[in-house]
Order: C-alpha cells, then sequence, then structure tokens
C-alpha cells in the first residue's frame, strides 16, 4: 500500500491506522494486480471450457493448438495459479500496513517481488508457446477461433500487467527500511567557531601569585642550632701535621 506521507516502511505506512477500502482500491498497485486476476481467469477458462475437441474421426479430445495437449496443460497451469496468487497478494496488500514488524514487511515484500518476477517469465513463456502452436494450426474446422485468439492476447497481456507488479514491488523494496523515521528530540551539535551570545559574559582569568609560607618554631621546642658555611677542600683532621719524607 503506497503511502506519500507520514511513518512508512515499504511503502506503507506503521501500524496503528484504519482501513481506508477506497483509498486501497483505487491504488494502481491494486487495479493492476486485479486486471492480472481477470486476465487470469480469462485464459484459463477459454481453454477449460473450448480449448479441447473432437475431430470427426476421433472421439478422443485435443487441445485446439496444433493438438498439443502441453500446451494447454501449461496455460491452464499458469493462469490458475497466478489467480490464486493475485487473491493471496490481495489479502497481503490489505494485511501489509497492520504488520508492526519492518523484518516481516520485507519478507512480504520479497515474496511479491520475486513471484511477481517469475510470473512475468512464465506469462512470457506460455505466451510463446501458445502463439507459436497456433501459428502452426492449419485445420481449424470446427475451432473456436474466438477463444483461441483470446487466449494468447490475455496471455500477453499477463506479461505487461505482471511486469508492471514486479516494478512496484521492486520500487517498495528499494526503498525498505530507508522509509521508516523514527521522531527524536536529538540537540544540534555545538559550533566551536561561532562567537559568545550577547547574553553571555566569559569570566576573564586573573593569575594568582604563589607566596611560600613561612614556618616559625615556638620558643624553646628546639634548639638553635647554626650550620657553619661549606668551606671546600678540607683536609682530615688526624694527618695535619704530616710531612712526605725529602730523598
Amino acid at each position: 500500500m503506497e503511502e506519500t506521507g507520514g511513518v512508512s516502511a515499504y511503502g506503507a505506512a506503521l501500524a496503528g491506522g484504519g482501513f481506508d477500502f477506497y483509498k486501497f482500491i483505487r491504488q494502481p498497485q491494486t487495479i493492476v494486480r486485479l486486471l492480472s486476476w481477470i486476465f487470469a481467469i480469462v485464459v484459463f477458462a477459454c481453454i477449460t471450457t473450448e480449448g479441447y475437441i473432437n475431430s470427426t474421426y476421433s472421439a478422443e479430445t485435443k487441445c485446439i493448438f496444433n493438438q498439443n495437449d502441453s500446451a494447454c496443460s501449461y496455460a491452464v497451469g499458469v493462469g490458475v495459479i497466478a489467480f490464486l496468487a493475485c487473491v493471496a497478494f490481495l489479502v497481503l496488500d490489505v494485511y501489509l500496513p497492520f504488520m508492526s514488524n519492518a523484518q516481516e514487511r520485507k519478507y512480504a515484500v520479497m515474496a511479491d517481488l520475486g513471484f511477481s518476477g517469475a510470473w512475468t517469465f512464465l506469462w512470457f513463456v506460455c505466451f510463446c508457446l501458445l502463439a507459436n502452436q497456433w501459428s502452426h494450426t492449419h485445420d481449424v474446422t470446427g475451432i473456436p477461433k474466438d477463444a483461441a485468439q483470446a487466449t494468447v492476447t490475455f496471455s500477453f497481456f499477463s506479461i505487461a500487467t505482471w511486469g508492471i507488479l514486479t516494478y512496484f514491488a521492486l520500487g517498495r523494496f528499494r526503498r525498505g527500511v530507508n522509509d521508516v523515521t523514527i521522531p527524536t528530540s536529538t540537540e544540534p551539535p555545538q559550533d566551536l567557531h561561532s562567537a559568545y551570545p550577547p547574553s553571555y559574559a566569559p569570566t576573564p582569568y586573573a593569575p594568582t601569585t604563589y607566596a611560600p609560607t613561612t614556618y616559625t618554631a615556638y620558643p624553646g621546642s628546639m634548639p638553635d642550632i647554626q650550620q657553619p658555611p661549606f668551606t671546600p677542600n678540607l683536609q682530615p683532621q688526624g694527618d695535619a701535621g704530616y710531612q712526605p719524607p725529602s730523598y
């Protein structure tokens, strides 16, 4: 479900809102999916009702596409599965906005993308197969041409619709969790290069001078001992009168 605003994830608004049927039914993705559903009905209904006939000389029914039963079976199989898948993905599109887990939405969108891409290719194969077999059908006596042509035509239309669904699913997948925006209260980073605001006056720095503390002793606590001054080249006291002998 496409949303243009608000908190969203994978193309759908986060859980908490109600379901608007008229808004859902007018979405391009819903319209294209409904067209794919109708085209699938036309393809397998034409084959199951008028796709098998028997010749004048045989009671066994054969496929109207060059009597190739495999072509008819393939078209019916692709059409029936496409019909069921359209119903399933329509329900998934309705349920997607109510998924609160972004991981679950991711898996749902990936399933839609993978299936739509695969069925675009399978419808292309179906169209090529039916068109080729119909071009090789020379005996068209008793064959309902309208049913055969409608089957080929709507197989071609199904390629376009499933291709568009693939494009829509790819767009939702690319947006992914980048659409999830959780409002938070964040403060802007401080601009270190801007001047102080007018109302703020910084305190001037005044350096202090160091004054050494003088300690005084109490009277009578310790004797006043005066150290003698330093005198270099002191002579040993015991050998003051020693004279070296002369030879």
